[in-house]
């Protein structure tokens, strides 16, 4: 799907076992339906025909694919010359359909799902849960006392059939198609992801969970999500990823919007565990009125390059915006993430918090904005980021952006950059811990105040997959 690499193969070949034996293995399936390799208008319009989409929602999608083609590649951030758009397949839809009990879920995707442990959690820790595989949600559920509440969770492609008025008011209003490319890319190839709309004062009490697999190589996966909080509501949604490990590259471009009316709360929580032979190039966006509050929790460990920054509109007055990032740059690793909050109301407040470790080639860059409109007065903001280096080899960036435009914000900024002490590991050492258990000791340790706000599935494993990837990590 990408132009030869030569450092591909070598960063894979270096990709951990283990994390082959958990994550990286491959499924050989049938499709129903594929389209061709590469991206045209024709292919756009396939992809909304298989689907029977309505007319309206076409259109979106053309409209997507022309601001795609006039739009220029981002030349910051990681490098993104090795992308060719021609040699993707941008839809594989696996044979059967959506199921709302796992028995019936076919075999050969049943068993990826039970060796990933995504039954057993979602009986344990969440309300619901909706799972993707390639270019379709195979799975979906939720509690029957969320849908006697109103609560509508289901995949997009099933909201835009049932629910066409609430998807027609807020799709493309927070991330619209002219953004950037890669959501001018998804808008015009998504299929899957998550509809979430939770009514006035209600509360959902456990998380809602969606897990999105990559089977298929050269494939591109383009989920979109779409979550609102009316006045008053309470809803958290946290998702995860992985995908087989390949000499090829593959791609990954979601868009995320989420609403967040007067008084309401979301919490979106990621832990993306792409394989290392996958491009992350995601954007999230969130609007919160009068006294919402929006959280985002951004644990990045896996994919060759990622792009991501989470962000925050503050457009009612006592909104609060929060994002909470952890980024993991191993080796042949680019993690390129932060978060962006821009106050348009009075009496908001925000925070962003970075947390970032890298080793051997690995780059980790935080990138982050904080606006301050003319407007927004009594505006209080506070931006901390500290990034860990294992080796003498790794990299880190900070690439902190402030536009304020009032003198009575409160805002502090600090940033931190260490490096393991040579008396920490012989401290954990001496009692005991190999040089591997206590490098992985220092940086759980790095990273707790983060992982802590996590749901405890979720938390532990972060660390595992943080113990698995820092293993290693002082040369």
């Amino acid at each position: 799907m990408f132009m030869a690499d030569e450092n591909l193969k070598a960063v894979l070949e270096q990709q951990s076992g283990e994390y082959k034996d958990m994550y990286g293995f491959s499924d050989d399936i049938e499709y129903e339906f594929k389209t061709d390799k590469g991206l045209s208008e024709k292919i756009v319009k396939q992809i909304s025909n298989f689907k029977k989409e309505p007319e309206w929602m076409t259109e979106k999608r053309v409209t997507g694919y022309r601001v795609f083609e006039k739009k220029p590649m981002p030349t910051w951030g990681g490098d993104l010359s090795h992308i060719d758009f021609n040699d993707v397949y941008y839809y594989l839809k696996p044979k059967g359909k959506k199921e709302d009990s796992w028995d019936k879920v076919p075999e050969e995707i049943k068993r990826t799902f039970d060796k990933l442990g995504i039954p057993e959690a979602e009986r344990k820790f969440f309300s619901g849960a909706e799972i993707q595989y390639d270019s379709e949600v195979v799975y979906g559920h939720v509690k029957k006392e969320l849908e006697k509440d109103g609560v509508i969770f289901t995949d997009m492609d099933t909201a835009i059939k049932k629910y066409p008025e609430l998807v027609k008011k807020y799709f493309g209003t927070v991330i619209p198609p002219t953004d950037n490319k890669f959501a001018a890319l998804n808008t015009a190839v998504f299929s899957g992801g998550s509809f979430i709309y939770v009514p006035k004062g209600v509360k959902v009490a456990m998380p809602l969970q969606a897990y999105f697999r990559i089977n298929a190589e050269k494939a591109g996966q383009f989920e979109r999500t779409l979550i609102v909080a009316d006045e008053g509501a309470d809803v958290t949604y946290i998702e995860g990823c992985t995908a087989p490990i390949y000499m090829s590259s593959s791609l990954h471009a979601a868009v995320v919007e989420l609403v967040a009316h007067k008084d309401a709360h979301i919490r979106y929580v990621t832990i993306q565990n792409w394989s290392k032979n996958v491009y992350n190039l995601v954007t999230q966006r969130a609007y919160a009125y009068e006294n919402a509050r929006v959280e985002w929790i951004d644990g990045n460990i896996g994919s060759r390059l990622n792009m991501k920054y989470p962000s925050v509109y503050l457009k009612g007055e006592g909104a609060q915006g929060e994002v909470l990032s952890i980024a993991i740059a191993g080796e042949g690793q680019v993690q390129d993430s932060g978060g962006k909050i821009y106050h348009l109301a009075s009496n908001t407040s925000s925070k962003i918090i970075s947390k970032s470790v890298s080793k051997g080639s690995g780059v980790a860059s935080y990138r982050g904005l904080l606006h301050i409109a003319k407007d927004a007065a009594n505006v209080k903001s506070n931006v901390k980021c500290d990034a860990l280096l294992l080796d003498e080899n790794a990299k880190t960036n900070t690439y902190p952006y402030m536009q304020v435009h009032r003198e009575d914000a409160t805002i502090t900024h600090e940033a931190t950059v260490g490096k393991i002490g040579e008396e920490q590991l012989f401290y954990l050492m001496s009692r005991g811990l190999s040089e591997d258990d206590a490098t992985a000791t220092i940086v759980l340790g790095f990273i707790e105040d983060l992982a802590k706000v996590l749901p405890m599935e979720y938390s532990l494993e972060l660390k595992r997959l943080i113990k698995l990837d820092t293993s290693g990590g002082v040369g």
